[in-house]
């Protein structure tokens, strides 16, 4: 089992989960704001990318795991179709993303829920694709996390999962460590109010496991056909396996 033990605030005792939960309720307000300023808008491309991918499956059930404030929630139900659930464990992000939803008039559509995804409120079989973007890496028992993503999915059916990776390439290897170690923290704490937050992000990345090595992962939690494509030169990685 992999315990993933990067944490966000170093002077708590308390465990990883309760850290992210607090962590992402203290920056739910400004949280889409700050992704949109910090990735320079590059995420809203890696999110199409997943939602066009989940579209051609023509799912009527997908749960998007992690869901934060439904940004992911809201693309999959809009292009799919699909009944969507959204789960998270910050309170304060599952608030912003009801308002979203009701903005936009999908309450019928899209239903987000309190809930641990190491520990999925679902009957297993349930849904045709299991969604999660940026979530995994907070995941306190990884593979725990990944098992339970495979438990309600449906046989045949397809799992996703957006995550950051490390870039191979000179000379944006280089740089992108520059602007993740130095740059992200301090504009993040400048912008949020909470410098832990945003020096959390590079350290979760740097010790997560990506490509081959996450794809090996999939396939000890019970899924097939692992594969991984890379996005804006290694930055991020669509992972794709079926059940």
């Amino acid at each position: 089992m992999l315990m993933n033990t990067i944490k966000p605030y170093k002077d708590r005792s308390d465990s990883k989960k309760e850290q992210v939960a607090d962590m992402f309720d203290g920056i739910a307000g400004r949280y889409d704001a700050l992704n949109r300023i910090l990735s320079l808008g590059i995420d809203v491309g890696w999110r199409k990318k997943l939602v066009r991918t989940a579209a051609l499956e023509k799912p009527a059930q997908i749960l998007d795991v992690a869901t934060g404030t439904a940004d992911l929630a809201l693309e999959l139900a809009k292009t799919t179709g699909a009944k969507v659930i959204g789960v998270d464990i910050s309170k304060g992000m599952l608030e912003i993303g009801r308002a979203k939803v009701g903005k936009e008039r999908l309450n019928d559509q899209i239903e987000l829920l309190y809930g641990d995804s190491e520990s999925l409120p679902f009957e297993s079989d349930r849904f045709d694709v299991v969604t999660a973007s940026f979530g995994v890496r907070n995941f306190q028992n990884l593979e725990v996390g990944l098992s339970e993503m495979a438990r309600v999915l449906k046989p045949g059916g397809l799992l996703m999962v957006l995550e950051f990776s490390q870039p191979q390439s000179s000379p944006f290897k280089e740089l992108y460590r520059f602007y993740s170690s130095a740059i992200l923290p301090r504009l993040g704490k400048a912008l949020s109010g909470d410098g832990s937050a945003y020096a959390y992000l590079p350290e979760s990345v740097n010790a997560f496991p990506y490509g081959a090595e996450f794809n090996r992962i999939l396939d000890l939690c019970g899924l097939q056909s692992a594969s991984d494509l890379s996005l804006t030169f290694g930055i991020a990685s669509l992972y794709t396996a079926r059940k």
